[in-house]
């Protein structure tokens, strides 16, 4: 006995995904309270910088009220400190930028599902040259992830409008390039969740830098200016160091996040050309065995 299949009962409703990843709202205040902590207390510890002799033949160290021209950094992570306050919030775009490529590098692996993807879209394309879908469902269960996922709704309303006899070929035809779509536009945000501070933070982290380095000449600058002719030589030095610092840890983050950013986006790609890939296979061979 023929099933007959309506519209409505092509468009299958679908659960509401979980969402996956990390949240950003939390993570990154946290990361931001850790970059302060770690600027405060790793890059500021006294073992980074040279006790400094001052009045009286008192010793002191940094944390004590020392001013910055007076710091002797022993080593480039006291040398990182003396980039001044801009150096937390770079250091929370690092932090950022790692956890967030593991965590969508994590993501992408299970997007690609449990057996190697291109094997995956030559057994799939083979069986449904066959017209065997049921197998052909089964390889998605076994595969799963996105483009498991994707290829087995299409496989789904393919095997129903094989049974379907109130829609012409065309309409199916149609009917079956519309699940392919929707069901890969339930996968997309996951797959480019996040991605957008990635691509944020490669050029927000230049910006940053640059006022780093912006606040570090003025410093420098005036130093100069308020030396008359004899400037401070540590003052002076201590703003063109902050400068500097800020300007490379600004450009190496920013530099990280676009290459990561690429890197994905080619990821995603892939994964998105896999599934047309198989997706015209399926409306290839839906054409060729139903007439």
């Amino acid at each position: 006995m023929e099933m007959n299949v309506s519209n409505q009962d092509l468009e299958r409703e679908v659960a509401p995904k979980k969402k996956g990843g990390i949240n950003p709202v939390i993570i990154i205040p946290i990361l931001l309270i850790l970059g302060i902590l770690i600027y405060i207390f790793v890059f500021g510890s006294p073992s980074n910088f040279q006790p400094i002799s001052l009045l009286e033949g008192k010793a002191t160290v940094v944390g004590s009220g020392v001013p910055s021209k007076n710091l002797n950094p022993t080593g480039m992570v006291g040398i990182i400190y003396m980039g001044g306050v801009i150096v937390p919030i770079l250091l929370t775009f690092l932090m950022t930028v790692i956890v967030f490529s593991i965590e969508r590098g994590f993501a992408l692996r299970k997007a690609s599902g449990k057996g190697n993807l291109d094997e995956f879209v030559r057994t799939i394309r083979s069986l449904v040259a066959s017209n065997k879908i049921d197998e052909a469902i089964e390889a998605c269960d076994d595969q799963r992830g996105t483009v498991g996922n994707v290829i087995h709704e299409g496989l789904v309303t393919y095997k129903a409008l094989q049974h379907d006899d109130r829609m012409d070929k065309e309409q199916k035809m149609a009917a079956l390039n519309k699940s392919l779509e929707e069901a890969t536009t339930l996968e997309m945000p996951m797959l480019e969740r996040n991605m957008m501070i990635l691509s944020t933070l490669g050029t927000v982290s230049t910006l940053v830098a640059l006022l780093g380095t912006v606040i570090g000449m003025i410093k420098a600058f005036h130093e100069l200016g308020a030396g008359g002719g004899s400037p401070d030589a540590g003052a002076l030095s201590v703003g063109i160091s902050e400068a500097l610092v800020n300007t490379a840890l600004g450009i190496g983050t920013a530099a990280l996040a676009i290459i990561l950013y690429n890197y994905f986006t080619s990821k995603i790609d892939k994964l998105t050309f896999k599934i047309d890939e198989i997706g015209m296979s399926l409306q290839q061979s839906f054409a060729e065995f139903n007439k």
